[in-house]
């Protein structure tokens, strides 16, 4: 008889033989950052998280370092939008003082500026308008002009989440010619045109005023188009490749290991967040109300992507706790290769079921930041 049990036996043992793990240095923390004073304004749908004003973010970063997290993406939220969401690329705009402040109090931190309009534009959308139509080209230029005002404020890295056609070649174009050909782009290669985003709309106020954006960001019945973006985007100058949603599209996430080396980032989406806190809030459903054990499921299946250990950080009253026990034995990640689980809410490293941990484990392109 084939024993297989006999690797299963205890937490030691397990831990031993793990193919899968994720740490806490893979974590990307997401920031809401709104114009204005004194404000921690609580998100109604992804219960535990805020917008902040810049001067109440400190109380959130020394959460975040006191849990070990090594990096946050910010979405700035500012007071005044228009049609050219000119705020996006004002130099002193909320998202670049928020950069300024961030690298001033915690210089160590990596700090990365999501680059798109839709939170600055009034219409909502993540460019340019004319006649009813998303303008591609001439939408570029604000895009770079973006990231160049973010990094010149201190950004460690910009991420562009627009999903226009030619976005990373004309930010890294800018970029080299600002003098800042050393700043990575994390780019939102395989961005779906997802239910799962309505929660962050809420948060980052970026819902589109009219239509949708399905001209926009990629169809989700296509994988095979998925990884032609994915290719446009790493020929361009890509740094990091963003696959989002991750939890619904690991087919994809799995594919782009397979057939890319660049580092991967599997982005936890604000609706998986609520979903899991929502059946959490009901009761004994998940743990008692604690959604701890399918939230270590969650980190593995995205992560078994990779690797990441029994790292999340509990929400509770707005308080993050990060409980860095070692889960089930799980070790460090034994693969230099790269990627990134980025998840919506500062809650947990997020994944699913042990079926879909089975599609990534043991590739070493997959290495895990999640974003949480």
């Amino acid at each position: 008889m084939i024993r297989r049990r006999r690797l299963r036996a205890t937490a030691n043992m397990r831990a031993l033989v793990s193919e899968t793990s994720v740490s806490v240095s893979d974590l990307i923390y997401p920031l809401f950052v709104i114009e204005g004073e004194n404000i921690k304004n609580p998100i109604d749908s992804m219960p535990g998280i805020y917008q902040y004003s810049i001067d109440r973010l400190d109380e959130e970063l020394d959460k975040i370092r006191e849990a070990g997290i090594k990096g946050v993406l910010l979405f700035g939220i500012p007071a005044h939008k228009d049609e050219c969401g000119s705020e996006a690329y004002n130099e002193h705009g909320i998202i670049q003082e928020a950069i300024r402040h961030i690298k001033k109090v915690f210089p160590e931190l990596v700090v990365i500026a999501d680059i798109c309009l839709c939170e600055y534009t009034s219409h909502g959308h993540c460019g340019l308008i004319k006649d009813g139509e998303i303008l591609n080209d001439e939408t570029l230029p604000l895009l770079a002009k973006t990231a160049v005002t973010c990094a010149q404020a201190g950004a460690d890295m910009v991420a562009p989440s627009n999903m226009m056609d030619g976005h990373v070649a004309a930010i890294r174009e800018a970029l080299d010619e600002a003098g800042l050909k050393n700043t990575p782009i994390m780019a939102y290669s395989a961005k779906m045109a997802s239910g799962y985003y309505g929660p962050f709309r809420d948060a980052a106020h970026s819902a589109p005023g009219f239509g949708d954006r399905k001209t926009y960001q990629m169809d989700f019945h296509n994988p095979r188009e998925a990884m032609r973006d994915i290719q446009d985007d790493i020929d361009e100058g890509a740094d990091i490749i963003i696959i989002k949603p991750a939890l619904a599209y690991l087919d994809i996430l799995k594919t782009a290991s397979m057939e890319t080396r660049m580092p991967l980032a599997a982005y936890n989406v604000s609706g998986e967040y609520s979903i899991v806190k929502a059946a959490a809030l009901q009761g004994d459903s998940l743990q008692g109300g604690k959604p701890t054990s399918i939230l270590k499921e969650k980190q593995l299946l995205h992560g078994a992507s990779k690797h990441l250990g029994d790292v999340h950080g509990q929400l509770e009253g707005g308080v993050v706790q990060p409980l860095l026990q070692p889960a089930d034995g799980l070790p460090p990640h034994p693969h230099p290769g790269g990627q990134l689980l980025l998840g919506q809410a500062p809650l947990f490293a997020q994944a699913g079921d042990g079926g879909a941990q089975r599609l990534v484990h043991g590739n070493p392109s997959i290495r895990l930041m999640v974003v949480l």
